[in-house]
This record gives C-alpha cells, structure tokens and sequence, in this order.
C-alpha cells in the first residue's frame, strides 16, 4: 500500500510539473518573449511551485479517504449545495466589509467591521471542511461525464481530473500596438489593488510601446487545475471540464503547441469552451437535472391589433457590437492607423459602459485575449477563421470524443484547414 501511495505522488508530481511547465506566463521555462516585460512583474508575480505541491498533497489525502464514496447521491448533492451556500454568504460579508472600509465616514473601519470579519473567518473555516469532499465529489461527476462521452482510456479519464477552489492569479496581457496578437501572458498575485493594476498597464505601454492589459481569468490549467469560487454551479462544472480539457490536449499535439502561433492558442481554447459546454450538459442532466436550461418556447402567434405599435430599438447585442468593433479595429490597424484605432476602441469602450457592460480598458490585449475563446460565433474573434473552422470540425464529428482526438493530434491551423477539405 505504502508503495502504490508513493508511486501515485510521484506520477502526480511528474504530470503537474510537465503540464505546468507547458503553461504560459509561469516560472518555469525561461521565454525571451516575455523577458522584457518581467523586469516590471517580478516581485508581483504568481508561484505556481508551492501550490502545485500543496493542491497535490490534498488530493492525495482525499484519494486515501475516499469519504465521498460514502454518501449516495442526495447526500453527495447537500454537500456541494452546502459548499455553494458557505461561499455565497462569506462573498457576502466581504461585499459589507469592504463596504465599511470604502465608506469615508467610518474612522475606524477595522473596529467597526470586527463583528462581521469574525463571522467571516468563521464561515472560511466551516468552507474549509466542506471544499475538500465537495471537490472530490464533482470530481467523480465530471469523470463520468467524461466517461458517458467517450473521453476515458480504459474506464477512466486521463490525466484523472483534479482540481482546486482557489483566489486565482491575474493575468497580464501583452500585445503589439500594431496587431492583435499576445505576446505574453504572465500570471500576477491574486489580490493586487486596481491601482497597482492601473499603474503596471500605463508604465509597461509608456517603456515598451505595447498594449497591456491585466485580465481576470476563471480557471488554469496547471495540474491540479485552478478554480475560481463561485456560486454558480453550472458555471463551476463547465469550467473544471475546460481546464481538464487543456490538461488532455497538453499531453497531444495541440496542446504541446499552444505558444506556437496565435491559430492554435485560439484552436486550444476554442476545444475546451466547446468541451466544457458539452460536459456541462451531460453532467448537468445526469446529476443536476433541475439545473439544465430549460428548451426554448416556441414563439406564440401575435394577435392582430388594430393600430401598428410604435417601433422598439433593439435591445444591446454585446457580442454583436463587439464583433464590429473588432473588426473595425482589424481594419484600422492593418492600415496603419494605429492611433485612430486606439482612440476608436476607447469611444466604443464608453458605448459598452453605458449600455450595462463596465469594461475597465478596451485595447489591443483586451482583443488578443478574448478573442481566442471563438466557440460561438461573432464577439472579440472579429472576422478570425480559426473558431469558425473549429465549430465546423465539432459539427462533422459524429461526437464530442471524436473530435477531440481528431483535433487533439494536429500542430498547425493548416492541418485543420486541411481535414476540412
């Protein structure tokens, strides 16, 4: 027993460490494309090591436990349920305590938010013993859902999925001014303040003339994966399918490539949205029934009135709008106007804010980030092939597996092109 627990570790760690050393932005190979912007994040930036090792040892104790196995599954659904409420109330005491702190007229914010940073610290305690079970438990359900789709090597997924609720690093964003591309992706604490955020941005464009973006993201795929707390759980289920999805393709071709041109990044990402979106469902329907959206109504016949009624504008279409604006900006940068489109990106940005959507910064590394994740069609991907090539792909595949495997084995957008011919 003791034997197989130390070759579990040991396989453990050797997957963590191949699969995040493949991560970008991490500290763990050296990259000359992102050396020039360290020299402003170095005493800022996330430690991927250290957590690795403590995330990996506690699921280890979980495997040994196996204490989830003795619940059936209404016991196994009140636990998540409970994780999912403990978070919900404690994101609300730190919503009042920051409240507190916020609030110019409190002299002693720490006094007088004492009674609520207690019960804070006391639900961070009762979450710290549900988190564990409830993680192993939504572990098992994706498994299955992987199993039921026909992504399992001899019964089960690998690599097996792990993950962890976390406070997740920041990402800071680097695009050339002229183009949208990224050019480095580097992993910041989790709590830095909106200033230093604003700060590090300005001074890395003024340096370096690049545009910089720090961005939040909802999960990683180092190994174990890196969740974000939420509430949401069909939210939570989607995203741990994601970055186990990045953990599979790591270990294949596209995923191995993942930096080697921006084709296959939006290839990577665009496969595990689709996954994690077909995972969802599956799990969902057979764990989580009551969860699934409902299928839409048909559209009920309008009586007829006898006067026409005054024409409505169309409600705000964000991905819509967001499309055209990156296409506008492809347009301009390709002209060489680069000017023109950073002042057109910052009007567009007020347009978004009024219309309900608070974009902090809209620029050239807001459009290369975002506009990798291309599983549905228009917003930040603009006019870019690539996610359009990679939903036709999921639609001639005669299932999810199928086209994982299928799009898992190619290096290039061109091999892609080519299986579509």
């Amino acid at each position: 027993m003791k034997t197989q627990r130390f070759l579990l570790i040991l396989g453990l760690l050797t997957l963590g460490f191949l699969i995040t050393a493949g991560l970008s932005g991490g500290n763990f190979t050296p990259d000359s494309r992102v050396d020039p912007f360290r020299a402003f994040t170095r005493p800022i930036e996330f430690e991927y090591s250290n957590w690795i090792l403590n995330a990996l040892w506690t699921k280890f104790s979980q495997s040994a436990l196996n204490a989830y196995t003795y619940l059936d599954s209404s016991g196994q659904r009140r636990v998540v349920a409970r994780m999912l409420d403990l978070t919900e109330q404690r994101s609300r005491l730190r919503g009042q305590i920051e409240q507190i702190y916020a609030d110019p007229s409190v002299q002693d914010p720490k006094a007088a938010s004492q009674t609520l940073q207690e019960q804070n610290d006391a639900l961070a305690a009762r979450l710290a013993l549900y988190e564990p079970l409830a993680e192993s438990i939504l572990q098992q359900q994706v498994a299955t859902a992987l199993t039921e789709a026909g992504l399992t090597t001899g019964g089960q997924p690998l690599p097996p999925v792990l993950f962890r609720t976390t406070a997740l690093p920041l990402a800071l964003i680097i695009s050339p001014r002229g183009e949208i591309r990224q050019r480095a992706n580097i992993s910041l604490l989790p709590d830095l303040s909106v200033e230093t955020i604003d700060r590090l941005e300005k001074t890395i464009e003024k340096k370096l003339n690049v545009s910089a973006l720090v961005v939040e993201v909802g999960g990683i795929g180092v190994y174990p994966t890196m969740v974000m707390s939420t509430t949401d759980l069909p939210w939570l289920v989607d995203t741990i399918a994601h970055e186990w999805t990045h953990n599979y393709l790591t270990l294949r071709p596209l995923g191995f490539n993942y930096d080697t041109s921006p084709e296959l990044r939006t290839m990577n990402e665009t496969t595990a949205s689709i996954a994690g979106n077909e995972l969802r469902r599956i799990l969902l329907k057979r764990f989580y029934p009551e969860l699934l959206p409902p299928e839409p109504a048909p559209a009920a016949a309008e009586a007829p009135s006898e006067s026409p009624a005054a024409p409505q504008p169309p409600p705000f279409d964000f991905r819509k709008e967001m499309h055209t604006t990156r296409v506008q900006v492809d347009r301009l940068l390709a002209e060489g106007r680069i000017a023109e489109a950073e002042f057109y990106m910052e009007a567009r940005r007020q347009v978004f804010w009024i219309n309900g959507y608070q974009i902090r910064r809209l620029n050239q590394a807001y459009f290369a980030f975002y506009g990798a994740y291309a599983d549905s069609p228009g917003g930040a991907a603009g006019e870019d092939p690539v996610g359009p090539a990679v939903r036709e792909l999921r639609s001639r595949s005669a299932s999810l597996a199928v086209f994982i495997q299928t799009i898992a084995r190619m290096n290039s957008f061109e091999a892609l092109q080519q299986a579509l011919k």
